[in-house]
C-alpha cells in the first residue's frame, strides 16, 4: 500500500539522510584544526574549479595574537550573528560588516581565520584612491625596463654589441595583491579582510562585482606572453610567497572568506548589496569589554580594571565614538606605572587617551 503524500507545502523539504551541523564557526575563540574541512559543499552556482591546488598558506601566529590577544578572545556576536557568519561561509558570499568604530568589525576576520585554522589573514585597506587592480596585482613595468637596460649595458663589450642579455623573468615584476592572492586555487578558503570599503571611490564596489561573482581574473601582461611563457611564477601577498599563473588567468578553487567592513559613511549599490550577507555589530557591552581585556592581559587584570571598563562604557555611550583600542591603551597604562586610575591626574590623562574620534 502506498503511503499517503503529505499536503504540507509550507516550506522547502530537506534532503533525506542524517542531519549535519552547518555551523563550523562558533565565535568562542577556540581553535578547531580541520574545522574548515567540514564546510558544507557550495551551491552549484558558487562552485569553482581552479587548480592545481596550492599548499596551505603561511601561518602568522604573532599577528593573530596581536589582534585577538594571547588567549584569542571570543567574538561579541550574538547567536543570530554567528548564524549570519556561518551562512556567508556556507553560501560562499562576502560578509558586509557594519557598526560603530571599535565594535570588532576588523577583528572578526581574524577570529574566523583562527577558529577554522585558515592561516594568515590577507589585509586590504581601502582609501579613496584604491583601485581594483591594486587589490589584484601590481606590475613594475618601469623596474623591468631599467633592469633590462642595466643588464644589456653590462654585457656589451667596448667594441660594440655582443651576445644579447637574457632578461629577467617577467614574473619577477608581478606581485599579486591581497584580493589576487585570495583568489588563487587553495584547497581551503583564504580569509580576506577588505577594510573600510565605504572610503573607496564610488566605482570600486561595482568593479568588485564581477570578481566576486566569477572568482577569476586575468593578468594582461601575462596573457600577451602565454604563447612563449604559458606558466609564470609570480610573487603573492604572503611573506616570501609565490605561485604559478597559467595562461595569464587566475581561478579560485575555494571561494575566499571575504569580510568587508564599513563605518556606514555611505550607501553601496543595490547590486553589490545583493551579493553580500550583512551583519550589524553593536557596541560591546561591559562583559564583552572585560573579555577583550582578559584576552590581551589576564583575567586578574580584567577584574582589577572593572571600574575602568565601566567608565569607558559610559563615556562611549555618551560620545558614541570611542574605539576598543582606547580602552586597551588605558589598561596598559594602568598596569605599567601610570597614574592611579582615579583622581585629577588620571582624569586629565584619560581626556587625551579617550578623546572622541569625531570632530564634533
Amino acid at each position: 500500500m502506498t503511503a499517503p503524500i503529505s499536503d504540507d507545502t509550507t516550506g522547502p523539504r530537506r534532503r533525506s539522510g542524517p542531519a549535519r551541523d552547518w555551523r563550523i564557526f562558533h565565535g568562542d575563540g577556540v581553535a578547531r584544526p580541520g574545522a574548515a574541512s567540514a564546510l558544507p559543499p557550495p551551491p552549484p552556482w558558487r562552485a569553482f574549479h581552479g587548480g592545481p591546488p596550492l599548499p596551505p598558506p603561511y601561518r602568522e601566529e604573532w599577528d593573530t595574537a596581536r589582534r585577538l590577544g594571547a588567549s584569542a578572545q571570543a567574538s561579541p556576536l550574538t547567536a543570530a550573528g554567528v548564524d549570519v557568519v556561518n551562512a556567508a561561509l556556507c553560501l560562499r558570499r562576502p560578509l558586509l560588516v557594519t557598526g560603530p568604530p571599535g565594535s570588532g568589525k576588523s577583528t572578526l576576520a581574524y577570529q574566523i581565520a583562527h577558529e577554522l585554522g585558515l592561516g594568515r589573514v590577507l589585509y586590504w585597506p581601502i582609501s579613496s584612491r584604491t583601485t581594483l587592480q591594486q587589490g589584484l596585482y601590481a606590475y613594475d613595468a618601469i623596474g623591468r625596463v631599467q633592469d633590462t637596460a642595466v643588464l644589456r649595458a653590462s654585457t656589451e663589450p667596448p667594441g660594440g654589441p655582443g651576445q644579447p642579455a637574457e632578461p629577467h623573468p617577467v614574473g619577477d615584476y608581478i606581485a599579486l595583491g591581497p584580493l589576487g592572492t585570495a583568489l588563487l586555487p587553495y584547497q581551503l578558503p583564504r580569509v580576506l579582510l577588505v577594510d573600510e570599503l565605504d572610503k573607496s571611490d564610488m566605482d570600486l564596489p561595482n568593479d568588485l562585482l564581477s570578481v566576486f561573482e566569477e572568482g577569476t581574473y586575468t593578468i594582461p601582461e601575462l596573457v600577451r606572453l602565454r604563447a612563449r611563457e604559458p606558466s609564470v611564477s609570480v610573487r603573492t601577498d604572503d611573506p616570501h610567497g609565490g605561485a604559478r599563473v597559467s595562461e595569464g588567468r587566475v581561478q579560485c578553487r575555494a571561494f575566499p572568506v571575504v569580510v568587508i567592513t564599513s563605518n556606514g559613511e555611505r550607501e553601496f549599490p543595490a547590486a553589490f548589496l545583493r551579493r553580500c550577507l550583512r551583519l550589524e555589530l553593536p557596541h560591546p557591552e561591559p562583559p564583552q569589554l572585560a573579555a577583550m581585556v582578559a584576552a590581551h592581559f589576564s583575567a586578574e587584570v580584567a577584574e582589577e580594571a572593572q571600574p575602568l571598563i565601566m567608565a569607558f562604557h559610559e563615556r562611549s555611550l555618551d560620545s558614541g565614538t570611542l574605539a576598543i583600542d582606547q580602552l586597551l591603551n588605558a589598561v596598559h597604562l594602568m598596569t605599567n606605572g601610570g597614574p592611579e586610575p582615579q583622581g585629577t591626574p588620571w582624569d586629565e590623562l584619560m581626556t587625551s587617551v579617550w578623546r572622541r574620534l569625531s570632530n564634533s
